[in-house]
């Protein structure tokens, strides 16, 4: 089915704005996967906030042409779907995790901050832990000094305690 003109402008535009919040941009080539498994990967990426859509390469290329992801139009060739996404780490994960279950969803190339990545880069990046296990883990560094000052405050009067049960047991 074929687009007009409208419809072309319409979906470069919707691409654009897309790309501008964009902090990274996948590629992967579909060619041979079943309809439910791509049915399962974009419920997956839905889920995760990432925008993942089959466009024509042609109408990516006009989207991305004065971006600092220009550069990804020479690997812009076959059947393509595209992830644009504000979290990196987790959409690599995604995208990686379901490329290794399906050897006919092949990621071809990526795109962060103006740099290209290869396959070797974006499986790194997806090895790397969440947003939310940074956070988990910074919170938890955090409150362990608070924690154990807490604890040291609390010995005192607990030692003084038991030092008078031992008292009162041994009378």
């Amino acid at each position: 089915m074929s687009l007009n003109r409208e419809e072309k402008k319409a979906i470069v535009a919707e691409v654009s704005a897309q790309v501008a919040n964009a902090e990274a941009i996948f590629i992967a080539e579909y060619r041979g996967i079943e309809v439910s498994q791509m049915t399962q990967l974009r419920a997956k990426t839905r889920e995760s906030g990432m925008y993942f859509r089959v466009i024509k390469n042609s109408l990516v290329r006009r989207a991305v042409a004065d971006t600092p992801y220009a550069e990804l139009a020479r690997h812009m060739a076959g059947p393509l779907a595209y992830g644009i996404s504000t979290d990196p780490v987790g959409s690599a994960k995604i995208l990686h995790e379901f490329s290794k279950g399906n050897e006919k969803f092949v990621i071809k190339a990526g795109a962060m901050g103006g740099q290209i990545m290869s396959l070797e880069d974006i499986a790194a990046l997806a090895a790397l832990p969440s947003r939310q296990e940074l956070l988990s883990k910074l919170l938890g560094t955090m409150q362990a000094p608070v924690t154990k000052f807490v604890q040291t405050l609390n010995e005192v009067p607990a030692r003084f305690v038991r030092g008078l049960a031992m008292i009162r047991d041994s009378k």
